[in-house]
């Protein structure tokens, strides 16, 4: 098989990396979405891309939220490990959109770094939008009932 491996809900403790999608969709509580996210990441350690952290934060500016609910985004991200930016990180981003030109396809920076990330840590991603990272033959894809 190539692209990115589908693989089991994770066991309790498992660490999972978490797309900006399912993270939005949680802290926004979609109510489609978001609760059968929360059932996959029950019981896991929660870890997202820097990436994911700028994201949220712009989506943050660009409503033009307030204070008070900028700090409660504050809160909920700061439930999260980061993973920054070092040489692994980067050298493993570069290979992923290499992988992803040699293949044919348009991969976004942002998702580059979200794939890397999980890659680096060696961990599943849980992500809503799957096709944009199956054809990453490393990546391990959480499914979920939608998708």
């Amino acid at each position: 098989m190539t692209g990115a491996a589908l693989t089991s809900p994770p066991i309790a403790t498992a660490r999972l990396v978490v797309d900006t999608d399912v993270a939005s969709f949680v802290f926004k509580w979609h109510p489609e979405f978001a609760p059968p996210y929360i059932a996959i990441m029950r019981g896991s350690e929660l870890v997202v891309s820097f990436m994911t952290l700028a994201e949220m934060r712009q989506g943050a500016l660009e409503a033009n939220w307030g204070r008070r609910k900028c700090d409660v985004l504050e809160a909920y991200l700061a439930d999260f490990s980061v993973l920054h930016s070092d040489g692994l990180l980067c050298s493993t981003w570069a290979a992923v959109r290499n992988e992803s030109t040699r293949k044919g396809r348009q991969m976004g920076s942002a998702d580059a770094w979200i794939a890397a990330t999980a890659l680096v840590l060696s961990v599943p991603l849980v992500t809503n939008n799957p096709k944009d990272y199956r054809h990453l033959d490393r990546l391990q894809l959480v499914p979920t009932a939608s998708r």
